[in-house]
C-alpha cells in the first residue's frame, strides 16, 4: 500500500472501496461501464454509494445522485470520528482523515434544493406518456398533439400550453356558439383528424391524468428556466467533481414522476453530451436509486429505449449506477450492462426469496473460495460482495470485503447547514424563479382573439390578414421550423415579429422596424437545429 493509499486509500487511477482476503478497487477508466449496487434495507447501500460518490469527486468526476432519506446529505459535510469508523478505519490500514464535499442540491419542488425544470416539449410524447400511464391509444392521440404542435409552431412549455394545445385538437361535432374559436383553430383540428381519429372522450381522459400528474406537483416540474445538464458537470476550485444531490423523499411519494424524470435526464444526456471514446476518466457519473421503478411494467418500446440508452452512453463518458434491492429487479438485457458490482446482504425468509438469492449469486464470476449464494445471506451490516472490472474490461472474481468507511458525514444534514450549502450555490438565481414567456396558450388564445377581431372589422382586415398570413408562410418554409430548447421555431418567430412589423407600419408608420426586426433575428437564430431524441430530449448541436 502506497503513502497515498494509507491516507484515503484512492490512487491516481482508481477509488479503494473496501477490502477482504483481497483490496477492492473500482478502476477509474473502467467506472463508464456502470455498475449496481444491491442489497436488503438496512445493509449499508446508502454508504457504499457514498464511497464510491467520494472516490468519483476526489478524482475530479462530477456527481449525480438521488437522495432517497436524506441520508446522503452528510456528504456536504466534514466527517466526525467516531470511534466505529476509525476502528474500521485502521482495521484496513488506512488513517481515516474527515473530509466533505462540495455539493449542489436539487429539488423538483423547489424546497430543499435548486427547482429542477423541463419543458413539455423536452420531455416529448413517449416519456410522458409513461408519466400519465397512458394506454396505446391515448399516447398516438398524444403523439398526434405533438406533431400538429411542431407543424404549426406552437411551443409546449407547461401544463397549461399542454392542455390548450389538447382542447385545440377536439373535433367541433355538435358544438355550437364559438365560431370565432372553430375559425381560428380550424387548420389545428382538421390537422389532428388528418392524422386519425382523435376523439373528445380520449381527449378527456389524458386531461383527467394531467390533473393527477398535476395534483402529484408535475406542474412545478413544467416550465423555464428550463436544467442546464452541464450545471450538473462541473468542478470545484480545487478540482473535484461537484456532488449534485437531488432531494427525492417528497419525489418517491410519486414513484412513476421520479422514475420518469430520471429517465428524462438520462436520456438528455445522451442526446446532449458528444461521442468521447475511452477515457481515463468519466465525465458523470450518474446513481440511480430505487432502479425497479424505472423498470416495473415499463412497455417494450420503453425498455427498448432505455437498453439502447445504457448501452450506448457509455461512449459518451458517462457512467450509470443502479441502485436498487435485488438484481432480479433489473431486465437481463440491462443487467448485461452493469459491469461493476457491489452487492449487500439479502434475506431469505421464502421460497421467492431464496430463488431471488440464487439469481444474484449468478452474476457473479465465481470465487471457488466462496459458496457466494451461501455468503450473501451470511453478510453482516457494511459487508458486501465485490467484483469490479478490471484490464481488458473482464470482472474480477467476486470478493468478501468490508466497505471503507466515507470521509464526510454519515447522515442528514440540518436545515441551516442546507441553507448556507443552497445560498453559496454557484447556480443560485439562475433557477430560483420561474418565467412564463409566450408558448402555446398564449399563442392560442391570441389565435381565437384575432379571428373575433378580424371577423368584427370585416373585409377591410381580410386583405392585410391574408398578406400577413402569406409573409409568415413563405418565411417559415424558407427558415424551417427548428425549435430552441422547446421554444419558436426560427421561421415562426421571424413570421412574427414580420407580422408585429407589418402591423405597426400599416397602423402607425413604422416601416424601419420591419428591417431591423428580420435583421435581429437572422443573426441570433438561423443555423440551430435541434432535433428531438429517442426518449423526447433534443439534441442540440
Amino acid at each position: 500500500m502506497t503513502a497515498q493509499d494509507s491516507k484515503l486509500g484512492d490512487t491516481d487511477d482508481k477509488i479503494f472501496v473496501g477490502k477482504g482476503d483481497e483490496q477492492a478497487w473500482l478502476t477509474l477508466a473502467l467506472a463508464n461501464r456502470h455498475g449496481l449496487v444491491t442489497g436488503a434495507t438496512g445493509t449499508g447501500k446508502t454508504v457504499s454509494l457514498q464511497v464510491m460518490a467520494e472516490g468519483f469527486a476526489r478524482a475530479g468526476v462530477p456527481v449525480f445522485a438521488a437522495d432517497i432519506k436524506g441520508d446522503l446529505s452528510g456528504i456536504s459535510e466534514v466527517g466526525e470520528a467516531k470511534d466505529f469508523i476509525v476502528k474500521r478505519a485502521t482495521e484496513m490500514g488506512l488513517t481515516f482523515q474527515p473530509d466533505q464535499f462540495s455539493t449542489v442540491f436539487w429539488d423538483v419542488f423547489g424546497e430543499q434544493g435548486h427547482p429542477v425544470r423541463a419543458t413539455v416539449t423536452e420531455m416529448g410524447p413517449l416519456l410522458l406518456a409513461r408519466m400519465l400511464d397512458l394506454n396505446d391509444v391515448q399516447e398516438g392521440v398524444l403523439n398526434v398533439a405533438f406533431r400538429v404542435a411542431d407543424d404549426n409552431g406552437l411551443t409546449l412549455i407547461d401544463m397549461k400550453d399542454l392542455r390548450a394545445l389538447l382542447d385545440a385538437i377536439v373535433p367541433d361535432a355538435g358544438k355550437k356558439g364559438a365560431d370565432a374559436e372553430e375559425g381560428a383553430l380550424a387548420d389545428i383540428k382538421k390537422a389532428a383528424q388528418g392524422f386519425g381519429n382523435v376523439t373528445k372522450a380520449t381527449v378527456g381522459t389524458i386531461q383527467r391524468q394531467l390533473l393527477v400528474l398535476e395534483n402529484q406537483g408535475g406542474t412545478k416540474f413544467f416550465g423555464e428556466p428550463a436544467l442546464t445538464l452541464k450545471d450538473f458537470m462541473k468542478t470545484d476550485r480545487d478540482g473535484r467533481g461537484m456532488v449534485n444531490i437531488l432531494v427525492a423523499d417528497k419525489l418517491m411519494q410519486s414513484p412513476r414522476l421520479y422514475a420518469t424524470f430520471l429517465l428524462w435526464m438520462l436520456s438528455e444526456l445522451f442526446e446532449v453530451l458528444p461521442e468521447a471514446g475511452d477515457l481515463p476518466k468519466p465525465k458523470l457519473v450518474f446513481f440511480f436509486d430505487e432502479a425497479h421503478l424505472l423498470f416495473n411494467d415499463a412497455p417494450k418500446a420503453l425498455m427498448d429505449k432505455i437498453e439502447q440508452v445504457v448501452r450506448l452512453i457509455r461512449s459518451k463518458g458517462v457512467g450509470v449506477y443502479f441502485v436498487t434491492q435485488n438484481p432480479v429487479d433489473v431486465p437481463d438485457r440491462v443487467l448485461g450492462q452493469l459491469g461493476n458490482r457491489v452487492q449487500h446482504a439479502l434475506r431469505a425468509f421464502t421460497p421467492r426469496d431464496q430463488k431471488a438469492v440464487a439469481a444474484a449469486a449468478q452474476t457473479f464470476r465465481p470465487n471457488p473460495k466462496l459458496d457466494t449464494a451461501k455468503v450473501i445471506m451470511e453478510l453482516g451490516k457494511g459487508e458486501a460482495l465485490v467484483s469490479f472490472l478490471e484490464g481488458n474490461g473482464t470482472p474480477t472474481m467476486v470478493e468478501r470485503v468490508m466497505i471503507r468507511p466515507p470521509s464526510a458525514r454519515i447522515g442528514p444534514i440540518t436545515p441551516d447547514e442546507r441553507k448556507a450549502i443552497m445560498d453559496a450555490s454557484p447556480v443560485k438565481g439562475k433557477y430560483d424563479t420561474a418565467v412564463d414567456e409566450e408558448s402555446a396558450y398564449e399563442m392560442l388564445q391570441k389565435r381565437i382573439a384575432g379571428t373575433a377581431a378580424t371577423a368584427d372589422a370585416g373585409t377591410a382586415g381580410g386583405g392585410a390578414g391574408g398578406i400577413l398570413g402569406q409573409i409568415g408562410s413563405i418565411v417559415g418554409t424558407i427558415f424551417g421550423t427548428n425549435v430552441k430548447r422547446g421554444r419558436l421555431s426560427t421561421g415562426q418567430v421571424i413570421a412574427r415579429d414580420v407580422t408585429r412589423s407589418v402591423t405597426n407600419q400599416v397602423i402607425g408608420g413604422m416601416a424601419a422596424n420591419v428591417g431591423k426586426s428580420v435583421a435581429g433575428r437572422l443573426g441570433g437564430s438561423v443555423g440551430r437545429t435541434l432535433v428531438r431524441g429517442a426518449l423526447g430530449g433534443l439534441l442540440r448541436r
